[in-house]
């Protein structure tokens, strides 16, 4: 038989973030403990509120299946010795079984004689193995632990109490003075305690006692009523996925409500309004029919609707705190040009080991006219950057970043555009943060995608002069992250930047004009492959095969442009029919060299040619050398592989004359160069 196995354990409020992933852990847990303990389940399902967390295991045997069956061991010559002596591996054999040696018979099987011990096993109870529950509690781990009284004990959060249920059964586990009862909480403030009869009960008598236990039902009525506040008033609420798991996973019976605020807070810059309601407050803002916010919100109480109406005014008054301080700073910051933010600059630090915030400005406004010029970008990308880069910093010292440090950038852009800036300066200095995260947001001006490359590299190229340098399991300062960003704008843009190439000339450049350390010997190298292997990143985020990935990054190419054109070449032929004999006429020229050892790249002497093939294949490879597009240069190696076969097909590579062989080498090579454009294509896995 089987039966539904409850356990939970009770707790003062977790954070929010930490609810899902902890009753995931405990589910996870749980599902190896049983598997490990050989009791059969059907599934196991998750509740969970601030004060919970809890699993319900569907269908548990109630013991562990009995054993009856015979275990085959070593050959009788080895388990005994002359003497007839139980020998080690014998006494190991019975002893793995729970037996002894004496248990040990023998049978002849294909003319050997084997041990075997006949096993018979009554399984344990889940009753008893259940009591092991308590190991899981102590094993699950958390971002952060709390210890509480005098116990070394640590966990999310103090518990407060324990359910196990099997069926009606408790199963008494016990973690410090605690031992679980068939006894839950409800509601801190709506509701009593619950003595549970049966396991199958809890999902319902806790509705009865204010909590909805299942997080995707409290989610639901979470949107469900929004949907009707909404519609009520003819509103608009904006999709916001973080912020409802986090509202969810804050509440155990929840009561949506609308508030507003006073209209003349609207003249604050919505992002302000939006921070000040969803970061602070978890509110969500609320725009007219039109799209405009307008001057109400919407939040979750935990709760019902008694006193909704108290509830809603201490919301308000809340947030109207929150606005008035935001109103105050922004009126203050608007008294001062932006001059004067600029010149507090030069007492911010970057970081103590590289200089101030100013001196970095100083080398982005150098880093960005030297791609700008290498790019061939407009006059006036180019003045609109130039300015950009003497003020971008500047809201960093202003009292409305210093309050709302999130809004970094985004004020700097609004106070760039009341001082009168273009507007392709005052978006560059929002957009240079971005993208904000791995797969944030890209810049959409040319202005800003040129700033937020040239602050990227600086501070990649600064840090890894001042030795702090990512390691595989640390990054305190998202260098890759912005490495990837870097990455993610140069494909958007479609910019080339070798950065072999790029980085001597940039550090040479930066050399003596800020106090800043720069890199030094090899590490430019270092550094062009730390952000090289965020191009392996991004094309196994895009879905390309992986050996196409590792094809493209074996090649000596290093810019990403090039690399993302050959990797897409690489995808879009892969299932051709020409693409396996290709690959595989391109991959012998490759062997032939390799074992040769040649890596000359000495110019072709018709004179030497003794075939007329070697003439064909001449004029081919010449027909490649100026084709720039990588799709023209893969057609071309198809249209060149029946030739570069009938050049196989006629002609000695490895002649006895030494002219001879190394003209023929050379010609090879020349290919060889060709196809590294596209990758190293003896990684690749053609059928």
């Amino acid at each position: 038989m089987a039966k539904d196995y409850l356990f939970e354990i009770g707790t003062e409020e977790m954070p929010a973030h930490v609810v899902p992933r902890s009753v995931k852990q405990l589910a996870d847990r749980t599902r190896k403990f049983l598997k490990e303990n050989g009791l059969k389940f059907k599934d196991i399902k998750t509740f969970s509120t601030p004060r919970r967390l809890t699993i319900l295991v569907e269908d548990l045997a109630e013991k562990q299946d009995d054993i009856d069956e015979v275990k085959k061991g070593p050959a009788k010559k080895i388990a005994q010795d002359q003497d007839g002596n139980w020998t080690k591996a014998a006494q190991g054999f019975a002893r793995g079984q729970g037996m002894t040696a004496d248990d040990i018979y023998f049978e002849e099987l294909k003319g050997t004689e084997y041990a075997y011990v006949h096993v018979q096993k009554e399984g344990k109870k889940a009753s008893d193995i259940l009591l092991g529950m308590s190991n899981i509690i102590k094993a699950m781990t958390f971002p952060t632990k709390m210890r509480w009284d005098s116990n070394d004990f640590e966990f999310v959060r103090p518990i407060h109490w324990l359910v196990s249920l099997f069926g009606s059964d408790v199963i008494p586990v016990k973690i410090l003075d605690i031992t679980a009862s068939r006894k839950t909480q409800g509601h801190r403030f709506l509701g009593d305690s619950v003595v549970l009869a049966n396991a199958d009960d809890y999902e319902d008598a806790l509705k009865d006692q204010f909590v909805i236990a299942n997080a995707d039902e409290r989610k639901d009525m979470i949107v469900r009523q929004m949907d009707e506040l909404v519609k009520k008033n003819h509103w608009q609420v904006k999709p916001d996925r973080d912020l409802l798991e986090e509202v969810t996973y804050l509440v155990e019976y929840p009561t949506v409500f609308a508030g507003s605020f006073d209209e003349k807070y609207l003249q604050i810059p919505d992002e302000v309004l939006i921070t000040s309601m969803k970061d602070n407050q978890r509110y969500f803002e609320v725009y007219d029919e039109d799209g405009k916010l307008i001057n109400h919100f919407i939040a979750v109480r935990n709760g019902n609707k008694d006193y909704l109406d108290n509830v809603i005014s201490g919301n308000e008054k809340v947030l109207v705190a929150r606005l008035d301080d935001a109103q105050f700073f922004y009126d203050e910051d608007r008294k001062y040009p932006l001059s004067h933010f600029v010149d507090r600059l030069k007492d911010v630090s970057f970081h103590d080991k590289i200089g101030s915030m100013a001196e970095k400005m100083q080398r982005v406004r150098m880093i960005g006219d030297y791609l700008a010029k290498r790019w061939n970008l407009p006059e006036n990308v180019v003045t609109d950057f130039d300015r950009a880069s003497e003020l971008y910093k500047f809201d960093l010292v202003t009292q409305m970043v210093g309050e709302f440090a999130e809004l970094q950038g985004v004020m700097g852009m609004h106070y760039a555009r009341l001082a009168g800036e273009d507007e392709e300066v005052s978006v560059a200095i929002k957009e240079h943060y971005m993208p904000a995260t791995a797969e944030g947001p890209l810049p959409e001006t040319t202005v800003g995608s040129l700033l937020s490359i040239a602050d990227k590299i600086d501070t990649i190229v600064t840090f890894f002069g001042a030795g702090m340098i990512p390691t595989s399991s640390n990054d305190p300062y998202a260098l890759r992250r912005y490495a990837y960003g870097i990455v993610r704008i140069l494909l958007n843009e479609k910019w080339s930047l070798p950065f072999n190439e790029v980085l001597p000339e940039i550090i040479s450049m930066l050399n003596g004009v800020t106090p800043a350390k720069l890199p030094k010997g090899d590490a430019d190298q270092e550094i062009a492959d730390f952000i090289r292997d965020r191009v392996k990143q991004y094309l196994q985020k895009n879905d390309f095969k992986y050996d196409i990935v590792d094809a493209v990054l074996a090649s000596s190419q290093q810019d990403p442009s090039q690399i993302l054109a050959a990797a897409n070449v690489l995808q879009l032929h892969h299932d051709d029919e020409e693409f396996k004999p290709v690959v595989e006429s391109l991959t012998r020229i490759d062997n032939i060299l390799k074992k040769a050892k040649f890596k000359e790249n000495i110019a072709v002497d018709e004179s030497l040619f003794d075939d007329n093939s070697e003439k064909e294949l001449y004029v081919g490879v010449q027909n490649l050398q100026d084709i720039d597009s990588l799709a023209d240069l893969y057609q071309g190696f198809v249209q060149l592989q029946p030739v570069i076969d009938q050049y196989f097909e006629t002609n000695m590579i490895m002649a006895k004359d030494e002219k001879v062989k190394n003209n023929r080498l050379a010609q090879l090579y020349a290919i060889s160069e060709l196809a590294d454009r596209l990758g190293d294509l003896s990684k690749l896995v053609i059928k």
